[in-house]
């Protein structure tokens, strides 16, 4: 079936909205977005938040350098992709290339505890930055795989190709789909 929609697309010149959502003023949007909520973050953690911590409670000023190093780290892997898509979209580097320097970028593993029993005793203003920076996660990895999801179908059609029993398996399951 997948191959089928190549095809198809390939013969009508169909446009991947992606493509064009990734080089749009929405882009723009997000990217400053994204670079202001970096910015906020180290504000905070710099100033106002490190006042906020040592006023906690032991329980909750262990969650809280848990949480902003997790933050921190959501941030800068955020702020990577960001970067790595704005150069693609300024023309200084191809889109091959930031496929290939975004495999360095980790976006789906990073998580928050906003669950936890010391959630709630973190100061509030930590847990808007925490909630924003995962809303804004969450865009960022859509859009990452809308964007980069056909480069990984080529990949493994191309593995397949180069593998007489996984291309024998591929054309069962598209005969016969998953029977598992």
């Amino acid at each position: 079936m997948t191959e089928d929609i190549k095809k198809a697309d390939a013969k009508i010149g169909a446009v991947h909205i992606a493509h064009h959502l990734a080089s749009s003023d929405n882009f723009q949007a997000l990217f400053q977005e994204g670079m202001s909520l970096v910015e906020e973050t180290a504000m905070y953690l710099d100033g106002h938040g490190r006042d906020e911590a040592k006023e906690l409670a032991r329980p909750a000023s262990l969650a809280y350098a848990t949480e902003s190093m997790r933050l921190t780290t959501r941030l800068m892997q955020l702020a990577s992709w960001l970067l790595l898509q704005r150069a693609v979209n300024e023309g200084e580097m191809s889109r091959e290339q930031a496929g290939s320097e975004k495999n360095k970028v980790r976006l789906d593993k990073l998580s928050s505890s906003t669950g936890g029993p010391a959630w709630d005793d973190l100061p509030a203003t930590l847990r808007d930055l925490i909630e924003r920076s995962t809303r804004l996660q969450e865009r960022v990895v859509h859009l990452d795989q809308m964007l980069y999801r056909k480069d990984i179908e080529e990949q493994v059609e191309e593995a397949n190709n180069d593998n007489p029993v996984a291309s024998q398996i591929s054309q069962l399951h598209a005969a016969f789909g998953n029977l598992g």
